[in-house]
């Protein structure tokens, strides 16, 4: 397909346009609380809301890509992903608030399931890896969309105005590059199972390894800013950047990992994402200070970044369960990981230490290593070229 318009752009978009509307919702956070005056309890109430409306909305999705093709189900998710968003800035009451956010975070989760498995296919279609730089774009939507909340909190604009204009401008152009003509494949054989499965087989430990991967991450995004203050010892107005370390690390190992992919294969490369992250782990958690932890934090980033892409690449190629069942299944553990890796690093922390609950990551990572073996490619998949390693 020539043009401006490829396969690749065209999923890029629909990454990007995910992590854009998140983004626009994670920057305006602060703001619903104000206006509907939710205590930190509440709001966090409403956040796992949010994300049980993804994990219920994954095998749905999954199925629904299987059954009329992952690239049309994604463009019907993408508007309905914007509609919600809009209901979110438009809602009068709480309780309006709170189904606005089960079904923003069903529309996001749902295409988060059909563009990775559209991703898959435009991977094996262009038979090199590219998952890992489809992750990198939602990265880069995702800051698109938290930039668009500084410049509308400076412009003093309120909820609507901001998810109006940001998202349906954002959103219009990201929905034209993935607005191409695109057939994908579809799988009927296994409507007839169960809705709601986990990974099996050997994709069960490739699930595993998504799992600790998403802990890691869902922790850092909670935790890392709290550990730089109270046990690194840094102000409040330097905790920041552990994070912002980390994310930029993650970011820039995912617009590389395709290329380290190609050069060693999914199997080295995962193993040895494990054990940067696993190295950084140990740093963080055995010297504690603010320039070792914030290195810890770029090398956890570096680790994590490319365990999810080379899941989702596995779980699509798996022999035994269509790619949206496959993909749905691994996502459902891996946003479980996300959920609970926050709140057990908190249990941790509160019955010993943060120090010591940061240790459960280093744990975690030797999930990546041990496991590294369940993404070898299927034989016959065309995506890597160095399957053996």
């Amino acid at each position: 397909m020539s043009g401006i318009r490829t396969p690749w752009r065209a999923v890029a978009a629909m990454f990007a346009m995910n992590g854009a509307l998140y983004g626009m919702w994670a920057a305006r956070v602060p703001a619903v609380a104000e206006k509907f005056d939710l205590s930190h309890a509440v709001l966090g109430g409403l956040l796992l809301l949010l994300a049980g409306g993804a994990i219920l909305a994954f095998p749905f999705a999954g199925r629904a890509a299987d059954q009329m093709g992952a690239a049309r189900v994604t463009l019907w998710l993408a508007l309905a992903n914007l509609v919600t968003l809009l209901l979110i800035g438009i809602a009068p009451s709480f309780w309006v608030l709170a189904l606005a956010l089960l079904l923003f975070g069903a529309s996001h989760g749902a295409m988060d399931v059909t563009m990775n498995t559209w991703a898959t296919e435009v991977e094996r279609t262009m038979a090199r890896p590219v998952m890992s730089s489809f992750h990198a774009m939602w990265s880069v939507g995702t800051a698109m969309g938290a930039i668009s909340g500084y410049l509308a909190l400076k412009a003093q604009l309120g909820l609507l105005p901001h998810f109006a204009a940001a998202g349906l401008v954002l959103s219009a152009l990201f929905y034209w590059f993935g607005s191409i003509n695109w057939q994908s494949d579809t799988h009927h054989g296994e409507q007839k199972g169960p809705i709601f499965t986990l990974p099996k087989g050997i994709l069960l430990f490739a699930g595993l390894m998504a799992f600790g991967a998403a802990m890691g991450e869902g922790a850092m995004a909670d935790w890392s800013a709290v550990y730089m203050v109270d046990v690194a010892g840094v102000s409040e107005a330097d905790a920041a950047l552990g994070f912002t370390v980390f994310s930029g690390a993650m970011v820039a190992m995912r617009l590389a990992g395709d290329r380290v992919i190609r050069a060693f294969g999914p199997v080295a490369t995962a193993r040895g994402a494990g054990v940067v992250a696993f190295s950084g782990a140990l740093l963080v958690v055995g010297f504690a200070t603010p320039d070792i932890s914030v290195l810890g934090f770029a090398l956890m980033g570096l680790g994590y970044a490319v365990v999810i892409p080379i899941a989702f690449t596995r779980a699509a190629n798996d022999p035994n369960m269509s790619p949206g069942r496959a993909i749905s299944s691994v996502s459902t553990l891996s946003y479980g990981g996300i959920l609970l890796g926050p709140p057990l690093i908190g249990f941790v922390a509160e019955a010993s230490s943060l120090r010591f609950g940061f240790g459960i990551l280093a744990a975690l990572a030797l999930l990546i290593i041990c496991f590294a073996f369940a993404v070898r490619p299927v034989a016959g998949s065309a995506v890597t070229a160095k399957a053996a390693k």
